[in-house]
């Protein structure tokens, strides 16, 4: 992780540095001009973004910075982050951009840059991008003015790679669903691709204004999607946060259905049919230790890894798999996409749902999840916690103390100023505690910590 890019590129508030408009244009040009030397030619790159207010003036700094060196921009306008990882891989471009901050709030932004294989780009060029701006001004040429002309064939067709390829075969007449867009980029996709597909929807969260993206919905904010479930009488709902990467589930008892539960579903529907590459799903150290047990029980091996989608997609690649993810819902196919669809994983739940003629709580009924639980923890800056005696001899007493009966994870966030303590055990009253006792520690110990140094 480099100074500018965290593990999911570049995040933060929309109009301060990295994300002004005079850096962004830097990056325009700084990514077009590394592809160039690797190619020996002119690259071709492919925008989208959400539905943030900020994006649009984004979008035109970083159009403005291709132009500049040359390369070739094709825009998608507002558009998932997996839907450009398609289309990179569809135009057989050289690059894809995404402007989304995901499940952040409004105010914030990002820039992803994906290969062209759909995965994300690779660590040397984006520290060869850092180079260049840390060069600063004397590096760059002026900035060229430069147009943004949507292709709306581009978005129609991803929608029709999700319904003809992805989707094949997939009949969802008298499948009753609610679909929560967290009004980002899904908000027309996601009605159209499972109305197309034959399934009666309702749909909430659709009517983006700039600035309700993620605001009380979504997949972070399932809380109306249960409760209009159970009042329409629905088969499930289905959550995307705002770039419609990950997805969070409801089941038809009203019941949340994380990333973990998904895992599974799918995961036992692939091994009876004999589809599950290595008997093994990929996930995080964050997925919950029920998810392991489960597995186990059918013969199938839980492999972890550190937190991210990229972390999970690069051990599906090296190790091998059909399937693996993260609790929060982000679920990766590596022979359909490398790339995290929220779209993607909604289908083949549907999918597993209309082959076993099962409900979504039968089918996650095989898996119990421990009590666990995340406190995030606001810091102002990131020491090692094990230079802080503190935190680290409270975290070896709580690791003792859950030994054999739970797990304790404590980790910075890649994307925000956080530091997340999940833990996992047997009571739930007990697991509060201790995690609120060590957020306490932690809050004290580093502020302590900033307070001798700026002394």
């Amino acid at each position: 992780m480099g100074e500018f890019f965290g593990t999911d590129g570049i995040r933060g508030e929309a109009g301060k540095y990295p994300l002004d408009e005079k850096t962004i244009e830097w990056i325009g040009y700084s990514l077009a001009g590394q592809l160039a030397r690797k190619l020996k030619g002119s690259p071709r790159i492919v925008i989208g973004r959400d539905t943030r207010e900020s994006g649009v003036w984004i979008e035109a700094a970083i159009a403005r910075g291709i132009a500049t060196s040359g390369a070739q921009a094709h825009f998608a306008g507002i558009i998932t982050t997996p839907g450009v990882a398609h289309l990179t891989r569809y135009l057989k471009a050289d690059a894809g951009i995404v402007i989304s901050a995901s499940h952040n709030p409004y105010d914030d932004n990002g820039i992803k840059i994906f290969a062209p294989s759909g995965q994300k780009l690779d660590d040397a060029t984006e520290l060869a991008i850092e180079a260049d701006l840390k060069a600063g001004a004397p590096f760059f040429p002026q900035i060229q003015p430069a147009t943004v002309e949507i292709d709306r064939e581009l978005k129609a067709a991803y929608v029709s790679y999700l319904k003809h390829e992805a989707g094949a075969g997939l009949n969802l007449n008298g499948l009753k669903i609610v679909i929560d867009c967290a009004n980002g980029a899904s908000s027309d996709i996601a009605p159209e691709l499972f109305s197309s597909l034959g399934a009666n929807v309702t749909v909430i969260n659709a009517s983006p204004d700039g600035r309700n993206i993620n605001l009380d919905c979504g997949s972070l904010h399932p809380e109306l999607l249960q409760k209009m479930v159970l009042d329409t009488g629905s088969n499930m709902g289905v959550a995307f946060d705002g770039d419609a990467d990950r997805l969070i589930m409801v089941d038809d008892l009203g019941n949340l259905v994380d990333g973990d539960q998904i895992l599974f579903v799918i995961a036992q529907y692939l091994s009876a049919r004999g589809e599950l590459d290595g008997a093994r799903v990929v996930a995080t150290v964050m997925s919950n230790l029920g998810l392991e047990l489960a597995l186990k029980s059918s013969g199938i091996s839980l492999v972890r890894t550190a937190v991210g989608d990229k972390n999970v997609l690069d051990e599906l690649i090296k190790g091998g798999g059909s399937i693996g993810g993260e609790q929060s819902g982000h679920i990766i196919f590596p022979k359909i996409s490398f790339a995290g669809d929220g779209l993607l994983s909604a289908i083949e739940v549907m999918r597993v749902a209309a082959d076993s003629g099962m409900t979504l709580s039968q089918l996650t009924a095989g898996m119990k999840r421990l009590p666990q639980l995340i406190i995030n923890v606001k810091v102002s800056s990131k020491p090692p916690l094990d230079s802080i005696p503190e935190i680290a001899d409270s975290i070896n007493s709580l690791e003792t103390e859950l030994s054999g009966k739970g797990r304790l994870l404590v980790r910075y966030s890649g994307t925000e100023n956080k530091l997340r303590i999940m833990i996992e055990g047997e009571d739930q009253d007990v697991i509060q505690r201790q995690a609120e006792s060590l957020a306490e520690i932690v809050r004290r110990s580093i502020e302590n910590k900033i307070t001798k140094q700026t002394k």
